[in-house]
């Protein structure tokens, strides 16, 4: 396999592998705004003279209400944009992977070697 073929080929790799990053931090991201949301609808359930606790670490520490309810609002809104990010990102990558495997097929198909770099002119031609 020709060197340019096995760069374009590990190039891809890559894009793939940053493909699959994206993808499971879009997952984690998605399962952590499921679980903000339900504790989100559970205190929504309590009164709002009941006590509540959040948890910090190890510790559960009384709070409010009113705070944890805007805390978690705040929280499920960041996801929320980090998701759109994330699915940005890999409608791009997507997008990248397509054109290199296309690349990569055309090169294959066609034989063809890449572009040979420009012949380089010496600096001072009077040497």
């Amino acid at each position: 396999m020709p060197p340019w073929l096995q760069e374009q080929i590990m190039k891809l790799q890559q894009s793939q592998q940053n493909l699959q990053s994206i993808v499971t931090q879009r997952q984690h991201l998605e399962m952590e705004k499921a679980e903000t949301e339900k504790a989100l609808e559970e205190l929504r359930k309590v009164a709002d003279d009941d006590s509540v606790f959040k948890q910090a670490g190890t510790v559960l520490i009384k709070s409010n209400k009113k705070t944890l309810v805007d805390e978690l609002e705040e929280k499920v809104e960041l996801a929320k944009t980090r998701s759109t990010v994330l699915e940005k990102q890999e409608n791009r990558v997507k997008e990248s992977l397509k054109e290199q495997e296309a690349k990569i097929t055309e090169m294959m198909k066609s034989g063809a070697t890449p572009p040979s770099p420009a012949t380089k002119t010496p600096d001072n031609p009077r040497k």
